[in-house]
């Protein structure tokens, strides 16, 4: 068992960093286009690694129970800063706090905090139970609200996804799944009420991006361009011209999948997602080796945390899902995004060490 678990850490660890690898040198590619303001987006990519690295070896060896003990004081905590980023966010949706020369975002760490704190309370309650079940929605609920209030309809969607996922695992009953869709469809003319109107746009235009293709339907149509200029090889790395010549926007961010499929074909693509597929699988092995019932709903909480944000991500640049602004996973740019994720891998590797193993 000892030499199982230590095979599944270097997995994991490897795999992890080669992702990371693999965003650096696509962030080196984006650098060197004609947008000047991506210029040093590799130096400080490069720099958050650097800190969430020494930050990842820290949590690695703490103990994932204490994060139960204290999870009640970080929910109370993150929410605190998702109503402050409402007050005094930056950017064009006001998501980041300026923390000297770090833009912090909050609904980042809010992902993995909600995680901790839903397991923390279904380990010894009953999804089953109506009560229960209506909580746990309560508990998710109140930060997913903060978000869409900034608003990102991308981050809580993932929240929604990460509820079902942790409830699915805590054996929650199929009739609860059937008023939940029940519910969903009849609450529907509400959620479409309650969105901005560049939100209800952004949903049209996938559904038909020629309706505006010079505005709203702009992005969509440059990411299918770019993904499909690649061809079977690519054009090479530093290369590309949709993205070097800015044909498509954010391509260092949320479209970064295409600077990939550009630069390196369908046979990059094929990589990416081979890595990504081991790498998630192995993450499976430690959520069904540990028998404690808390590091199983974590563990299969960030499991759908990271597997909804690729499938999403790399679902918009195809265009099978609507834009809406999630990040690839150790890949895209972002400081929030890279820590939040080698934290969570900290913690699952602290899960298999610690934990009782089947």
């Amino acid at each position: 068992m000892k030499i199982f678990k230590k095979k599944i850490e270097f997995d994991i660890v490897s795999q992890t960093y080669i992702l990371i690898f693999i965003g650096l040198i696509l962030l080196f590619s984006a650098s060197k286009g004609v947008i000047t303001r991506f210029e040093g987006i590799f130096i400080r990519q490069f720099l958050w690694i650097i800190f969430g690295s020494i930050i990842f070896i820290f949590v690695k060896k703490i103990d994932y129970r204490n994060y139960r003990r204290f999870s009640l004081l970080l929910y109370f905590l993150i929410l605190f800063f998702l109503v402050l980023v409402l007050i005094i966010g930056q950017g064009r949706a006001s998501r980041w706090i300026k923390i000297g020369w770090f833009y912090f975002q909050p609904s980042e760490f809010a992902k993995l905090i909600s995680i901790i704190i839903l397991s923390s309370y279904l380990t010894e309650k009953d999804p089953k139970k109506i009560g229960v079940f209506i909580t746990s929605f309560i508990i998710t609920g109140i930060p997913l609200i903060l978000i869409l209030k900034q608003p990102n309809l991308g981050t809580a969607f993932i929240f929604l996804i990460i509820t079902l996922g942790i409830l699915y695992e805590a054996n929650f009953s199929k009739k609860q799944l059937f008023y939940l869709i029940l519910a969903g469809i009849i609450l529907s003319p509400v959620f479409w009420f309650s969105l901005k109107d560049y939100q209800k746009e952004r949903i049209l235009t996938f559904l038909n991006p020629q309706k505006d293709p010079v505005g709203t339907g702009y992005n969509l149509i440059q990411s299918k361009i770019t993904v499909g200029s690649g061809g079977l090889i690519g054009k090479g790395f530093l290369h590309g011209t949709q993205t070097k010549l800015a044909f498509l926007p954010e391509y260092h961010t949320d479209f970064i999948f295409c600077l990939l499929a550009e630069e390196f074909g369908f046979i990059g693509v094929i990589i990416l997602l081979w890595i990504y597929y081991n790498f998630l699988k192995n993450i499976l092995k430690i959520v069904y080796l540990t028998q404690d019932r808390f590091a199983k709903l974590v563990g299969i909480g960030i499991f759908v945390m990271f597997l909804s944000q690729t499938v999403i991500n790399i679902g918009m640049a195809i265009g099978i899902f609507p834009v809406v602004g999630i990040p690839l996973l150790f890949i895209s740019y972002g400081g929030s995004s890279m820590l939040v994720s080698l934290i969570s891998i900290g913690i699952l590797l602290n899960i298999k060490e610690n934990s009782t193993m089947i």
